[in-house]
């Protein structure tokens, strides 16, 4: 007997036996279970035992389940046959679906199938995965019988992902499968079997029927996951790259002119991907670290003295930033100029790194970073890449020099996100002028003596630069 070992199942189970119901905990929680992973995404699935008629049984079940587990409101999806509510023991909320045992049909142009009444072995042999295929039944006399129909227990035990039944009508009937793949991989470090992958291969243009959005979901838990770096091999290994994320697909391969070679900017990508997620769990710093070097195609040129250059790229690929997010669905707000902001600036400390660290060229990189310069040296330093360990150390002993040189002057002179003591409001007032040219000339200077240490970063000395500067421009400060 398996004891998925929450109380709440025994309710569950109770539940459908009054109702004459046979219920089984599914897919992904019976799944993580034996992987020793938290799952908090509960599915069951209804089978009647009278299969005359048509009853939402997903729903009856789902209604009698909350009212005597106390949980919150029943959400009713009549169209799909499913209901969910969510549920709150030993401190930790569930999400539980219940929907009736079904099998499933497809048109080639769509991946919303027609639906009918089913048994569980229907059931199983629509899921993605072996893995995802295992049921556990929930009714007082079999409670915790594990049904194995296709060996996925075997497949946990190997780290192996196949389809239940042909993969070929597997991914073409849903291609956002083969995303789902990929992503257990990446999650669970699990091979996917060789004549899956192919499948994967075959398929792979089918994604188009996919909306972006559903992709994306996907393709983020892959950039959240352990390996994602992984996730994005298979998907250029399989094609599926290329269509989703073509930017990261043109940087592989390596061109030779005169015996020379540039590195392989897609394995440099994956490899400043797999710094940036042994530091850090954000996903829009793991997407910096993925489109960092995406402008290097478009500049790329060879000199006979200098060998490859890939000068700009951090401004082209900045300014590829925004439409590569709005073709992909992503958010457009704050996050977007972050990951602009890493993408433009990524090169400076570095730069930094290899000339003489100046005060005033450490302010300006303070003033542009703002409350991003952490994240934007995490970077930099995942960007350190090279076969040569000593070139390596160099680098990274250099980069503490920078490092240090932001904490001194962060300290002293608040550089951080500040604004310039003297406002546009100010010159205005002093000067009795409405809004001009002169008053942004004034301030930048103001600001530029700041950055470059001429005058501290106090309303004094600002103060006195406005009054100096407006004299040179002949305005005249009022009595």
């Amino acid at each position: 007997m398996i004891d998925l070992g929450l109380d709440l199942y025994k309710s569950i189970g109770q539940c459908a036996d009054q109702l004459g119901i046979d219920a089984y905990a599914v897919g992904g929680v019976v799944r993580d279970y034996f992987l020793q992973r938290p799952c908090t995404d509960i599915d069951v699935v209804c089978v009647g035992r009278d299969q005359g008629g048509e009853v939402h049984i997903g729903i009856e079940l789902a209604k009698a389940s909350a009212e005597t587990l106390g949980g919150s409101k029943v959400s009713v999806f009549k169209n799909f046959g499913t209901a969910s509510f969510r549920y709150t023991t030993e401190g930790r909320e569930y999400e539980l679906e219940f929907v009736g045992a079904r099998r499933e049909s497809y048109s080639h142009d769509s991946r919303k199938p027609i639906v009918e009444n089913g048994t569980l072995q229907d059931d199983q042999n629509r899921r993605d995965f072996t893995v995802n295929a295992l049921a556990v039944s929930l009714n007082p006399d079999r409670y915790g019988h594990l049904i194995d129909p296709f060996g996925g227990i075997q497949d946990l035990n190997n780290g192996i992902l196949r389809t239940p039944l042909d993969p070929d009508i597997t991914f073409s009937d849903d291609p956002l499968r083969m995303m789902r793949a990929i992503r257990f991989a990446s999650q669970l470090g699990f091979h996917i079997a060789d004549d899956t992958f192919e499948a994967i291969g075959r398929n792979a243009k089918r994604i188009d029927i996919i909306s972006m959005e559903r992709i994306m979901v996907e393709l983020n838990k892959i950039m959240l996951s352990p390996n994602s770096s992984l996730g994005l091999k298979l998907m250029q290994k399989c094609g599926l790259l290329p269509l989703i994320l073509p930017e990261i697909s043109a940087l592989q391969g390596v061109e030779v002119v005169d015996g020379r070679g540039h590195k392989d900017i897609f394995y440099h990508t994956l490899q400043v991907l797999d710094n940036v997620t042994e530091q850090s769990d954000n996903l829009w710093l793991r997407w910096a670290a993925l489109l960092h070097d995406i402008g290097k195609p478009g500049v790329k040129r060879y000199d006979a003295k200098q060998g490859w250059t890939f000068h700009g790229h951090e401004v082209r690929g900045a300014h590829m930033v925004k439409r590569l997010f709005k073709r992909l669905r992503l958010p457009l707000g704050a996050e977007e100029r972050y990951v602009e902001k890493l993408v433009m600036l990524h090169m400076r400390p570095i730069v930094l790194s290899e000339e003489e660290v100046t005060d005033s060229a450490v302010r300006r990189l303070l003033f542009e970073a703002g409350d991003d310069i952490d994240d934007l040296m995490l970077l930099c330093n995942a960007d350190i890449t090279s076969k040569n360990p000593e070139k390596v150390r160099r680098h990274k002993a250099n980069f503490e020099l920078v490092k240090q040189k932001l904490v001194e002057l962060e300290e002293r002179d608040r550089i951080r996100n500040f604004q310039p003591p003297v406002s546009g409001q100010d010159i205005m007032d002093t000067f009795g002028i409405g809004p001009c040219r002169e008053i942004g000339t004034i301030k930048d200077a103001i600001k530029d003596a700041i950055l470059d240490g001429q005058i501290p970063n106090d309303r004094t000395a600002a103060w006195q630069m406005m009054l100096d500067l407006a004299a040179t421009l002949g305005l005249k400060r009022l009595r």
